[in-house]
Formats: structure tokens, C-alpha cells, sequence
């Protein structure tokens, strides 16, 4: 018997492998960073285990990759499809570069620790009755919660017009996004229709993978798979 849910499109979600930032917890905005060794085996790893034929992201039922324009999730992607989009499926499988996808602009943030911040911002005279919040204060010289809202809705958006007519399976429709922590984040809180600024914790790991996709083959019931089983590996 089949789950109920088979065929229900999914949107797999990739944060870039580790950076020396990411490693050091500084803020990484616009600036351009190769991964760390550390970091490409993070991505290798998830990529052996959940990418290939008959695996959880499997080539046969992807639409479309889209990925951030920074180097170190460019880097991601390479590594996490190695060949695979290069065989059979390749012509089905549209790779797009999106700014939709960069990481949050941090203006006056960029390479600071979070300590660092709430310093910066102690000198500027901010926070005086509570504790700086990105999700509902934005960036200094940076991005404000309302423009990176714009930027996902309107990614969420495409990605509707592409699944909403498949929600039983009928056309290959998954999709990949290949991002950064803070946008990834952001994204389940919108894919939900939760405003940025709700109190929902969220972790994702560098060169982790997270799964989104719907309740009841119906587009107005998104959801966040917060489990599931993995496909049972053949040995010819």
C-alpha cells in the first residue's frame, strides 16, 4: 500500500558546506568564500547518502535546481550532483542561478560574530529595551526583514506555478534550493505563510538537507517533513 502522501511534490532544501566564517560564526553576506576541506566533506557525505537514482533527491523526479550565486554555494552544487544531472535526466533538469537565493544582506554586519553586532549596535544607541533580532530588525546598511520576505515569496511563487499542477505526480516537479542559513530558514518560515519574525527555532547544518512539500496533494497545506523514510538500497 502506498503512503498517502507519494507523488506529493517535495522542495529539498541545501545549505553550502562549511566556510572559515561559518566555522568562526561571522556573518557571511555577499563576501566570497571557498569551502573549508571540512566543508566539501560535508557535502560529499550528504550527497552519497540522499542524491542519485532511486535515492531521496532523485534525478528522474527533478524540475529544477536553483541555486544562490555565492561561490561557496556554487561550490555546494558541484559536489552535490557531481555527474549526476549530466546523464539521462540532465534535459529534464533546468540549473538556475538566483539572487532570490543569496544570502541575507548584512550591510554593516558582514564578518562580525553575533557579539559583535549587539556591541555595534550598543555604540549606535539600538536595543535599549530588548535584544537585537535579525527576523524583525533587519541589518544596518543592509537588508530589512521586509525585502527578504519579497525576495522568497516571490520564489515561492514560481515554485508554486511549477508544482501546483502536479500534486499527485503527474510530471517530474521536485525542486533543490542550494542557499545559506539565515535565507534557508526564512524560507520554511514563509513556505509555512509564517512572518519572519515568529519565534520558530530552526537548525540546519552545513552541507545539510532539509525537505518541504504539501498535506494532502493540496497547495494550500504546505508543510515541513520533519521525518521520513529512505529509499531501501539494491545490491546487484
Amino acid at each position: 500500500m502506498k503512503d498517502k502522501d507519494s507523488g506529493t511534490p517535495r522542495v529539498f532544501l541545501v545549505r553550502h558546506g562549511q566556510t572559515e566564517w561559518s566555522q568562526n560564526g561571522r556573518y557571511t553576506g555577499d563576501t566570497e568564500l571557498d569551502l573549508t576541506a571540512e566543508g566539501r566533506q560535508q557535502v560529499l557525505g550528504s550527497a552519497q547518502v540522499v542524491v542519485g537514482h532511486g535515492n531521496l533527491i532523485d534525478p528522474a523526479k527533478l524540475a529544477y535546481v536553483f541555486v544562490s550565486p555565492r561561490q561557496r554555494a556554487q561550490q555546494t552544487s558541484h559536489l552535490l550532483f557531481g555527474d549526476t544531472l549530466s546523464q539521462a535526466s540532465a534535459d529534464k533538469v533546468q540549473v538556475t542561478t538566483t539572487t532570490e537565493l543569496a544570502e541575507w544582506d548584512y550591510g554593516a554586519y558582514e564578518g562580525l560574530t553575533t557579539q559583535e553586532i549587539h556591541a555595534l549596535r550598543r555604540e549606535h544607541g539600538l536595543d535599549s529595551e530588548r535584544q537585537w533580532d535579525i527576523w524583525q530588525d533587519g541589518c544596518e546598511d543592509g537588508e530589512s526583514a521586509d525585502s527578504v520576505t519579497a525576495r522568497l515569496d516571490t520564489l515561492i511563487s514560481k515554485i508554486h506555478d511549477l508544482q501546483g499542477p502536479n500534486m499527485h505526480g503527474e510530471q517530474p516537479c521536485d525542486v533543490v534550493l542550494i542557499s545559506h542559513g539565515h535565507l534557508l530558514r526564512g524560507f520554511i518560515k514563509r513556505w509555512l505563510r509564517c512572518p519572519l519574525e515568529m519565534p520558530l527555532s530552526l537548525m540546519l547544518e552545513p552541507g545539510g538537507i532539509g525537505v518541504l512539500s504539501y498535506q494532502h496533494h493540496n497547495m494550500q497545506e504546505p508543510a515541513l517533513m520533519v521525518g521520513m523514510a529512505f529509499p531501501m538500497k539494491t545490491h546487484s
